[in-house]
């Protein structure tokens, strides 16, 4: 989508379209060589001082991508992870249903594109295209900063918005409006378009099928889509269990998670770009009252695999008792609050909980969030 028309055949950021991977295909060996761009240790055993040699000379030439994070826009996570993502990181983000997951990631994805430097690959297992996109319609036509959000669209609203012009069109008989002249039209969709406009080029969804896409073609697809963009890429996927595999055949859902998280992880080593992941609870999560990460359904691999883990709970639902009892009406502010847990962290400090305020009916969170100052349940210490 373009300021200039949805339809035109236009390729302002130059990515050539994405060739379907062969399934039949065997998988590249863990570690293989690719012709996407790939860093030379990943070839020949290298001395140290020829290492530092090679990082000089990038240096010199100004290539500074390893030195540099990806901000996701939620301040205090970025804050936690020393300035936000880093190449060759795998982070896992987990939670129960209706929690925020799938918001989360793709307001990140969104934040990561509307900076110019990068791209964002968004794949939905979930969602279509075109859901996602009226999600980011939704977002974007509020501040999320402001405690002020009645001027913002719905869901719905978007909805009645494009059936009733569209009808009256049809009406008319004019039969060529199309869904950018509804939208730029329209006062409370007009500026949303005119942002996404901005970052419209640079964030790539994709529907994915749970039975063909698989791992291997994500592989593919990511190699394409790195080459194009020199590099400058993240990765979303939501959600990890739902990954394909083939032809590799794994004896239960614990070895079927081993191999896509494992994959997931060399996808993000072998074309130095940062991977974010979804991952969904087990039935234990589900009931607890407070999700931890051994709680994300799958093997060990999880925790084994990824340099971060973040597990999200409702903040009203792990309130420590003492708070709700001694101010019940305070309380029942944090339904909308969202408590964000670094339970892992390679580059840091972990085990932190920050907290952001969601506004659901916009899907989307307030990115400026706080450090948690309740008292939280933890269950691995409560017997019930």
């Amino acid at each position: 989508m373009t300021a200039d028309s949805p339809s035109s055949n236009k390729n302002p950021s130059g990515i050539r379209p994405i060739q379907p991977a062969n399934r039949s295909a065997s998988p590249p060996p863990r570690g293989a060589q690719s012709t996407a761009r790939r860093r030379p240790s990943g070839s020949t055993p290298r001395s140290l001082s020829q290492i530092l040699r090679e990082a000089d000379q990038m240096v010199v030439k100004g290539e500074l991508d390893e030195y540099l994070p990806i901000p996701t826009g939620f301040d205090q996570i970025d804050r936690l992870i020393g300035g936000g993502l880093r190449r060759t990181e795998l982070v896992l983000l987990g939670g129960a249903q209706g929690i925020g997951k799938t918001i989360t990631a793709l307001q990140m994805a969104r934040n990561l594109a509307l900076n110019e430097a990068t791209y964002a690959f968004y794949i939905s297992y979930e969602h279509s295209e075109i859901h996602l996109l009226n999600r980011l319609i939704c977002q974007e036509s509020i501040d999320p900063t402001s405690n002020d959000v009645s001027g913002g669209i719905r869901l719905k609203d978007l909805h009645n918005i494009i059936v009733s012009k569209r009808a009256r069109e049809w009406v008319r008989k004019d039969g060529n409006i199309g869904l950018y002249q509804i939208l730029s039209q329209h006062p409370k969709t007009a500026k949303a378009l005119e942002t996404i406009s901005r970052y419209a080029d640079r964030l790539i969804l994709m529907k994915a099928s749970p039975a063909v896409t698989t791992l291997n073609a994500i592989r593919e697809m990511v190699r394409q889509i790195a080459e194009a963009t020199n590099g400058k890429l993240v990765l979303f996927i939501d959600y990890l269990q739902k990954v394909a595999i083939y032809p590799e055949r794994a004896v239960d859902e614990n070895d079927k998670v081993t191999i896509i998280v494992e994959g997931l992880k060399d996808i993000a080593m072998t074309y130095n770009i940062p991977v974010v992941a979804i991952v969904a609870a087990d039935r234990e999560g589900l009931r607890s009252r407070r999700m931890h990460l051994y709680h994300l359904r799958g093997s060990s691999a999880l925790d084994y695999e990824c340099d971060i883990a973040i597990i999200m709970n409702n903040k009203f639902h792990i309130l420590s008792k003492e708070h709700v009892s001694f101010n019940p009406y305070k309380s029942e502010s944090y339904r909308d609050w969202v408590v964000f847990t670094l339970e892992k962290n390679r580059a840091g400090r972990a085990m932190i909980d920050v907290e952001f305020k969601m506004h659901p009916q916009h899907f989307c969170f307030n990115p400026r969030g706080n450090l948690v100052e309740q008292k939280l349940i933890d269950e691995k210490i409560i017997v019930e």
